[in-house]
């Protein structure tokens, strides 16, 4: 078999394969083998066609047989051969496939690109990490707070951030009115049209009030978008946000705490972890940084789709799990690549480097660690480990926990070597 390589632009190759003819008629007699067990023609049963009338009648079928087999296995051991790490499945070009003819084809692929490895060990960051502070505490009381907040009917009109609910009908200039009783909304939180908010503003229950309304230009009915209308309302209910004391009932409220002071020495634990977690990530981030400066190589176009791909199908589902419909909103796509593409490059760089610092400290991940790590999971979920294992396997994400564990193990490994200073110092911890 001859394989040549060509390198295109960025991390793009050609790789020219040719296998010899020999090969190929090994191949299509296999496959004619195959088509012949199964082929029906009038006068013969199953199987019993000659092979003569299988060339003449089943000449697709073969040639698509020893397509889908052949040429798959001699493109992975052409990659092999020429020591390449495609991250994409190839375009195949030039294809010469001909029982009586050597196999030729061309292979246009994005590879993995080889990174010669700088300095890595020793680099220099200045961090200094961010205490808990006691307002802090306090902060994600209250926060707690808010989040036991009660709407209470007032008496009075209505002002900013209270909820008010109202009866309306708004008609667009040349359309009929819309009604809609009972509308509830916040004031303040540009739910509505602005004049709808600023309309219901000093009215209490039972108040009316008629005003001019323009749709604005980004309105999710295209035939509404600038056009003027009228608003008439009127307001049914006026409530306000009540919050409660941060107090011992509210801790007691909460859960199984004796009084405040026990929920303010929970909440500090779970802040005191948090803020661990997030000084970690700032430290390796700034870590990273500083060995990718070092470094200078491109990326694969395939992997920063991927990546982009992966945030975007992210931030679909966390849509989903707030009880919206992603499919309902006017995705721009096109805009939304090019604003994550820069973040998304810079994240397959990162991946990249520390794959490469992994292989050149020989960091592994052994089948045991990996077991751990997925009986970990499986006792964080509650269910089986075996079932969660057949699960990674069946979804081909096991490998890839391997992979995730590697990585962890080189940013660790970088973060641990580095030349770390606080702001202040000129000494490294």
């Amino acid at each position: 078999m001859k394989v040549e390589v060509q390198e295109l632009d960025g991390c793009r190759r050609a790789l020219a394969v040719e296998t010899p003819q020999d090969v190929v008629q090994a191949a299509w007699e296999e496959a004619l083998g195959r088509v012949q067990r199964q082929a029906r023609l009038p006068g013969f049963r199953k199987g019993r066609v000659p092979r003569h009338l299988i060339r003449l009648h089943f000449a697709d079928e073969v040639r698509r047989e020893v397509a889908e087999r052949l040429i798959p296995d001699i493109y992975r051991r052409a990659v092999a051969e020429a020591g390449l790490r495609p991250v994409e499945e190839p375009e195949l070009r030039d294809l010469v496939l001909a029982e009586d003819q050597p196999l030729r084809f061309t292979a246009a692929v994005e590879v993995k690109p080889a990174i010669t490895l700088g300095a890595y060990q020793g680099v220099e960051v200045e961090h200094a990490p961010r205490p808990l502070t006691d307002a802090d505490v306090e902060a994600a009381l209250q926060a707690l707070a808010e989040q036991q907040a009660e709407l209470r009917a007032v008496g009075r009109p209505a002002r900013d951030g209270d909820q008010v609910i109202v009866d309306y009908a708004v008609t667009p200039e040349g359309a009929e009115p819309r009604e809609e009783q009972g509308y509830a909304f916040p004031i303040g939180q540009g739910r509505v049209l602005p004049e709808m908010e600023e309309a219901v503003v000093g009215l209490g229950a039972g108040d009316e009030r008629e005003v001019a309304v323009r749709f604005p230009e980004t309105h999710p009915r295209e035939e509404l978008r600038g056009k003027a209308g009228h608003l008439r309302l009127r307001v049914v209910e006026v409530k306000e946000k009540w919050v409660p004391a941060v107090d011992d009932d509210l801790a007691r409220g909460l859960g199984s705490y004796q009084g405040l002071e026990d929920l303010r020495a929970a909440v500090r634990k779970e802040l005191e972890a948090q803020r661990e977690s997030e000084n970690r990530r700032e430290l390796e981030a700034k870590v990273v940084d500083a060995a990718l400066a070092g470094h200078d190589f491109a990326v694969p176009e395939a992997m920063v789709h991927r990546e982009i791909s992966h945030r975007l199908g992210h931030a679909r589902e966390r849509l989903r799990r707030d009880g919206i419909d992603p499919d309902a909103l006017p995705w721009d796509y096109a805009k939304l690549t090019e604003e994550l593409r820069p973040s998304a490059a810079r994240a397959v760089q990162r991946a990249l480097l520390l794959e490469a610092v992994a292989e050149a400290e020989g960091l592994t991940v052994p089948d045991e660690e990996l077991d751990a790590e997925v009986a970990r999971i499986a006792r964080e979920s509650n269910r089986n480990p075996q079932a969660v294992r057949s699960l990674l396997e069946r979804g081909g994400e096991l490998e890839g926990l391997r992979h995730a564990m590697r990585e962890a193990r080189a940013l660790a490994f970088l973060v641990e070597h580095a030349r770390i200073r606080s702001g202040d110092e000129n000494t490294p911890e």
